[in-house]
């Protein structure tokens, strides 16, 4: 039987709990942050490369891309009124050129809501009301491969009252929308919370870089609860999960964990459980002292990692092969480093997951794409060998550096 432990809600956001049991519904009007407003728009651009078209950025599907003719162009979202975007996720297929310079902007009005000088994957900006917006690529080292172009309205705000316990107002440490690559190199913690329920969180729960601490045995059981439950289009950041961590962090529906840190993945660091096709966030942050999986994925869908360490592990990230329904998953790795770990992805090739890989640094050895055959609920899954440059492993030998 699955034990249970006291998850409470705390309306307003500020209220110390007798037993420091911390929870959070950070309310906001809109559930739009889990919506990539680019499914049903349109999309044009500069140039397309042989083989390629602007509609494969809003189509969902990470297997699909648009180049431009040469090392620049511009691919662009429109809609048919004026829609209201704050941010935007650029998901690169694997095989193209790398970005080196870029901006992001209202083709409306011809002004730059960002840039940047290396390859992006979420984007924040101002809030801006617009009928058109417009990726560009300004410089690259070859023929990029742009093969989503999400965009998002606003997802809510940090709470302007903090429990006595809980987040900062505002983030000790923000990191950016591009997290840079990761050094290995962990961050101080800013101070303890104790808790002993399940945080649940609606909106964006910013724990100023302090430890949260501790649930469960530190082991692999399955009946461990999560530290922390993110409700559909939620954003945790700027956490460490202190040892034990039970079940680390369950994503109810789509998220992002922008700068979480696991001091001991447990059973496993996050679960993703969103049935809604969208696309999950993993922004930068890092993970140790993990015997298994790292980020389980259980629902539908698209997980993007990036900017990531993971020191000690099996896996970094599993989908699924034996949950109750057998979905059709995909994961993005960009710009990580691991070390000690036995698998970088595991997927379910008799599904069609996909894995695409790119810029992943490795300390000694390991499996980059595993390929599982998936199987009912109550069996185990069979291993049927690593892929490289195939439909399902999307990895090319020249994207891993092994040191």
């Amino acid at each position: 039987m699955r034990r249970k432990v006291a998850t409470r809600w705390l309306a307003g956001g500020a209220t110390a709990v007798a037993g420091a049991v911390v929870a959070l519904a950070l309310q906001i009007p809109n559930a739009s942050a889990a919506t990539n407003l680019s499914l049903g728009a349109g999309a044009d651009g500069s140039s397309k490369a042989s083989g390629t078209s602007y509609g494969n950025v809003i189509d969902g599907n990470p297997s699909t891309y648009w180049s431009p003719s040469g090392s620049t162009g511009t691919v662009s979202v429109k809609w048919g009124s004026a829609t209201t975007v704050s941010s935007a996720a650029i998901v690169q297929a694997s095989g193209g050129g790398s970005i080196s310079g870029w901006q992001l902007k209202n083709h409306d009005t011809g002004s730059v809501l960002a840039s940047g000088s290396s390859a992006p994957s979420t984007i924040n900006f101002s809030s801006t009301s617009l009928k058109k917006i417009s990726f560009v690529i300004t410089s690259a080292s070859g023929t990029p491969r742009i093969a989503e172009f999400e965009t998002y309205s606003s997802g809510g705000s940090t709470p302007t009252t903090s429990p006595t316990s809980g987040p900062t107002s505002s983030p000790t440490a923000s990191p950016t929308s591009n997290p840079g690559a990761p050094t290995g190199a962990w961050p101080s913690s800013a101070g303890s919370v104790s808790i002993s329920g399940t945080v649940s969180v609606s909106g964006t729960f910013d724990g100023g870089m302090k430890t949260y601490c501790c649930m469960g045995d530190g082991g692999q059981g399955e009946s461990q609860d999560p530290m922390f439950k993110i409700a559909n289009g939620g954003t945790l950041q700027n956490v460490i999960l202190g040892s034990p961590a039970g079940d680390g962090v369950h994503c109810e529906g789509t998220c992002t964990l922008r700068n979480v840190w696991w001091n001991d993945i447990g059973e496993d660091a996050a679960t993703f459980k969103q049935t809604n096709g969208g696309t999950s966030y993993v922004i930068g942050g890092g993970a140790r002292n993990g015997s298994d999986k790292t980020f389980q994925h259980n629902g539908n869908g698209t997980v993007n990692i990036s900017g990531f360490y993971l020191k000690g592990s099996g896996k970094l990230y599993r989908a699924c092969g034996n949950c109750s329904t057998s979905h059709t998953r995909h994961v993005r790795i960009d710009n990580v480093l691991v070390d000690d770990i036995d698998m970088l992805a595991g997927i379910n090739s008799n599904w069609n997951d996909t894995a695409t890989i790119t810029r992943v640094v490795v300390i000694g050895s390991a499996t980059i794409c595993g390929k599982y055959k998936g199987v009912p609920k109550g069996s185990e899954p069979s291993y049927l060998g690593e892929g490289w440059n195939d439909a399902n492993c999307k990895v090319n030998r020249s994207d891993v550096t092994f040191r």
